[in-house]
């Protein structure tokens, strides 16, 4: 790991979506190839970047049940606790519609309603990702959504992986498809014979995914351009090495871009916790990739003292935050962490804790974008309507204001708009 004791981070800069011209290009043929041939396309993409024929992009009644077949009650029952803690969580966000009557008989106010579909894409192939349909679909349900369309793309065997489809049927998904990639992307956005358009799309993908994510954007609604998983731990003396050390080789499990960083005023415990990422890392079955990413964005981050660690959290603006520091100093250091993505407090909170089963979700901002936005939520699945309802009193109160308004913006339309109705009253 990179010790860096001058809290410079260019670093982050070599994280970045890096596209190429030609990435670009060969999403974009995708995409368009998607919008003219819909389901001989998928079908096509699908043979050609997956290896699998399909004749029905559909998943079936007989594909679910085979699944929990294949799965045991253990992780079924697993998988059906955590999703119950989401949900639960989820249904505290729920934003209300409101409405207020002022003295003059005007009405204002704001209406929350549901988007009317939601595609959630859940990554496949070889691995099974039951928490991303669980994370993507359940705040759109409980947001009231009707319709929400679940992709992933198909194993070797023609379906998609078990712990998906139990994850799915659990919550009561049925529109489940067997595609993936950039062409999973444009079936959401722009429909086929088979898979309805949507309003919006989430859940994370490979690069291709998240470029095609960013041709659709406009079309549709987006979660985000989701980067490669990220962890800063913010910790002092008090704090177990071997914890930290595992809590970071957690995320660098995930891809060579991820990103592990301790931030400490402890030299002691650098050296501790660097000794254990070492150790631990050895033992790990994806170790490859986590090494490699430990070698180009592990990074130990000396400061001064905890206040310091807690400025140079807010220039990272991490994804996932782990705060581990003695319990008297937890309510001060929080205060003063203004961005990141999710905050796990005390020695307990364990990352992989809000990855699968605490509740909250795990569809975070990255790459810095904590600094501007939140973790999805049923917010993100509502729209707001702004109500007025203006009385006569208050136009004939207000209506030279609103008309000597209009003109100085040079609006001659929009003023008479208003004084037409005072003429008439």
């Amino acid at each position: 790991m990179e010790w860096i004791k001058n809290q410079d981070l260019r670093f982050l800069n070599k994280r970045k979506l890096n596209e190429s011209s030609e990435q670009e290009k060969t999403v974009r043929g995708i995409i368009n190839c998607v919008k003219i041939q819909g389901d001989a396309a998928l079908r096509d993409y699908t043979n050609r970047f997956d290896g699998v024929k399909l004749e029905d992009l559909k998943v079936t009644n007989e594909e679910i049940a085979s699944s929990y077949q294949n799965t045991s009650k253990e992780i079924v029952e697993i998988i059906k606790e955590a999703a119950a803690n989401i949900r639960a969580f989820h249904e505290k966000q729920k934003p209300d519609s409101w409405q207020d009557t002022q003295s003059d008989g005007t009405v204002l106010g704001q209406r929350v309603t549901p988007l009317d579909a939601v595609g959630v894409y859940v990554p496949g192939g070889t691995a099974a990702y039951p928490s991303s349909v669980l994370m993507g679909a359940i705040p759109a349900l409980a947001a009231g959504v009707e319709k929400v369309v679940m992709v992933s793309p198909p194993q070797d065997n023609g379906t998609v992986a078990d712990g998906a489809l139990i994850a799915a049927n659990e919550i009561g998904l049925t529109d489940i498809y067997k595609v993936g990639g950039a062409q999973a992307i444009a079936a959401l956005a722009y429909g086929t014979e088979t898979i309805p358009k949507v309003d919006k799309i989430v859940g994370p993908g490979n690069q291709f995914v998240a470029l095609a994510k960013r041709e659709v954007f406009g079309t549709v609604d987006i979660d985000s351009l989701a980067g490669p998983s990220e962890i800063v731990v913010l910790a002092d003396d008090s704090a177990d090495p071997k914890w930290i050390a595992a809590d970071l080789l957690s995320q660098a499990e995930h891809d060579p871009l991820s990103m592990a960083v301790l931030v400490t005023p402890s030299e002691m415990l650098g050296k501790a916790v660097e000794s254990e990422v070492e150790s631990q890392l050895a033992a790990l079955p994806r170790k490859a990739i986590a090494e490699r990413s430990i070698n180009d964005f592990g990074k130990i981050i000396l400061v001064e003292q905890l206040e310091g660690g807690a400025a140079v959290v807010n220039q990272l603006a991490p994804e996932h935050l782990e705060v581990i520091v003695e319990q008297k100093k937890e309510e001060k250091i929080l205060k003063a962490i203004k961005h990141a993505g999710a905050i796990f407090i005390g020695p307990y909170s364990s990352e992989p804790v809000g990855d699968y089963f605490a509740g909250p979700n795990h569809i975070i901002p990255t790459n810095g974008t904590a600094r501007f936005g939140s973790p999805l939520s049923v917010e993100s699945f509502v729209k707001r309507s702004s109500i007025i309802r203006y009385s006569r009193q208050a136009l004939e109160d207000n209506a030279a204001k609103i008309a000597g308004f209009a003109r100085y913006e040079g609006l001659e339309a929009h003023a008479r708009a208003v004084e037409a109705r005072i003429k008439e009253c």
